[in-house]
């Protein structure tokens, strides 16, 4: 297990604590620290600290405004990354997350994927599941897992990797996560290649990681503190 320390204050040594806590999670669950992609959330940091990732090795970004995640894409066109959209699409926007997204983690209505679809290109998805009883929350509800699973491989242009879900405030993670691998089991025999979890925050990806995560969405843990606006 990795050692309690405190935690460092800088941007490199706090990715490195993250790296070594995952590749420590993984080994607990015997599973292999590659099979874990750790997606650095970036929302309302600079292009600057973007930069310095990419120095440090990172190549995987979230971003959950499609304002914000438009610009930085923008400015770092032509560089070796890949960006994930984790935050709620508007219908409207669709089209133009999808010019620079390359993943997009939140597909929670038929409608969307309509949206997101294309005869010309495809772009990776997950489905999001809704783990609470509150619908204004983003995702599926569960019982319309299996129609929104068929409606988004019917779609031209969408390839559907898996699940994506977020742990709800003040519940057990563990036996969340538990539970959206059990629904990502269940959409196997529609999708047998769907078979990616994204589940995982700052809080609480060594359990998400123990339940199967394969896409980690860590924010804090390594970009610190969001910027004041002043």
């Amino acid at each position: 297990m990795t050692e309690l320390r405190s935690e460092p204050s800088g941007l490199a040594g706090r990715l490195d604590v993250v790296r070594e806590r995952v590749t420590s999670a993984a080994r607990d669950a015997g599973r292999d620290p590659a099979d874990v992609t750790t997606i650095v959330v970036t929302k309302f940091h600079p292009v600057t600290m973007i930069e310095e990732l990419l120095r440090l090795g990172v190549h995987d970004f979230g971003e959950n405004r499609h304002q914000d995640a438009q610009g930085k894409a923008s400015a770092l066109a032509g560089r070796d990354l890949t960006w994930h959209f984790v935050g709620q699409v508007q219908g409207k926007k669709a089209r133009q997350v999808r010019s620079y997204a390359h993943v997009v983690h939140s597909v929670d209505r038929e409608s969307l994927a309509t949206a997101l679809g294309s005869a010309d290109s495809s772009i990776d998805c997950f489905i999001q599941v809704n783990l609470t009883d509150d619908p204004a929350r983003g995702g599926v509800d569960p019982s319309g897992l299996d129609a929104l699973v068929e409606h988004v491989l019917g779609t031209p242009g969408l390839r559907l990797l898996g699940l994506m879900a977020v742990a709800p405030l003040g519940a057990e993670p563990a036996a969340e996560f538990a539970r959206v691998r059990s629904l990502g089991e269940g959409i196997r025999s529609a999708a047998p290649e769907a078979r990616f979890l994204s589940m995982g925050m700052s809080q609480d990806y060594p359990a998400a990681i123990r339940e199967g995560a394969t896409h980690l969405r860590i924010g804090t843990a390594i970009t610190g503190n969001r910027p004041t606006l002043g």
